[in-house]
């Protein structure tokens, strides 16, 4: 099922700039009406407080605060603009650990890379269709 993206709003964090620019330029070929980018969870919290996205992508592994720590952070903080926003974990870590770890920090999606543009849109779907409280 194709979706109208052009209301919803996406937060990438993420510390590689290849990357980034190729997760932000797939998500505006998906026709999502405002990216935002950030090159580390620090400054990702920061953007996620000033533009409050409808959905965030992040990387697992970046310094000084990484993706599960972002997480944390996010979903623990009452001042922030939206604790239960949707957040897809991208990483290379594939183990069942890392997964039940991602998911108890209040991952809402799981992205291993490498990803192609199909499982991307898959879990925009899936946070679209199935919204689920973090655990």
């Amino acid at each position: 099922m194709a979706y109208q993206l052009s209301r919803l709003s996406v937060l990438v964090i993420e510390d590689n700039q290849p990357m980034l620019d190729i997760v932000k330029s797939l998500l505006t070929t998906f026709g999502v009406g405002q990216v935002i980018g950030a090159a580390n969870g620090e400054i990702g919290y920061k953007r996620y407080c000033e533009y409050n996205p409808d959905i965030i992508i992040a990387d697992w592994m970046m310094k000084p605060m990484d993706g599960i720590s972002f997480t944390r952070r996010l979903r623990a903080d009452d001042a922030g603009p939206n604790r239960f926003v949707p957040i897809i974990l991208m990483t290379g870590f594939s183990e069942k650990r890392r997964v039940f770890q991602a998911r108890d920090a209040g991952v809402t999606e799981f992205l291993v890379k490498p990803f192609n543009a199909r499982d991307l849109y898959k879990r925009i779907a899936q946070v679209i269709e199935r919204p689920r409280q973090f655990v």
